[in-house]
């Protein structure tokens, strides 16, 4: 991974409450994280906030599966007797 010296704008508290009031809405919000991560001309901040925000959805979507899958079988299971 190579670190770029350039000078960014810091983001301003105000724009960091936008940003998770914008992710915070539903499809839109899945819709913008990708927009923010792969954009071109997002800050880099918001860039790499916006992927790390991604991998942890990935994360929790791929727990919740796990469970589902676990506890819809162990319902299946006792259903079936």
């Amino acid at each position: 991974m190579e670190i770029e010296n350039e000078n960014v704008p810091v983001l301003t508290v105000g724009e960091w409450v936008l940003t998770y009031l914008i992710a915070a809405i539903p499809m839109v919000g899945l819709v913008m994280l990708f927009v923010w991560a792969f954009g071109s001309d997002t800050n880099p901040n918001k860039a790499n906030w916006a992927k790390a925000a991604l991998i942890w959805a990935a994360i929790v979507i791929g727990i919740y599966i796990v469970f589902a899958v676990a506890f819809g079988a162990a319902i299946l299971s006792a259903i079936g007797k």
